[in-house]
């Protein structure tokens, strides 16, 4: 059984899609661009300024879905420019760094992200059981 997992403490959805979706005991985390989740603008113009933003929305997002960065175990990032590697990484490993074992991860360069964004990260993680 399939749950939609929502929260106005991370931007709505842009597209036909869910921010997250929850099954079998994991939560499947969309990709999350720098957008405020209170105006649904991008927040910063360089790479450094939108990591963090999109990692606040991830963790809002794992929240909702009753995870945390600790319990992550796959995300991908998506650069528009792998010059940015190294800040990007440098805000991820505060956050996915410090609690165990970092998750499993891709970078991908690509052409073009929505809106124009430097940076984009999706995510896998366990649910915290009850």
């Amino acid at each position: 059984m399939f749950e939609q997992i929502f929260t106005l403490k991370a931007p709505a959805p842009i597209g036909p899609y869910s921010q997250a979706i929850s099954v079998g005991g994991f939560v499947f985390l969309s990709g999350q661009i720098p957008l405020s989740p209170e105006t649904g603008e991008v927040v910063g113009t360089t790479a450094s300024e939108q990591v963090e933003q999109v990692l606040a929305n991830l963790q809002e997002t794992l929240a909702a879905a009753s995870s945390s960065p600790a319990l992550v175990v796959k995300t991908t990032i998506f650069l528009t420019d792998l010059a940015d590697f190294a800040v990007v990484n440098e805000a991820y490993g505060k956050i996915f760094g410090v609690s165990g074992p970092a998750p499993a991860r891709s970078t991908i360069q690509v052409a073009a992200l929505p809106k124009g964004v430097k940076v984009e990260i999706e995510a896998v993680a366990l649910v915290k059981r009850p």
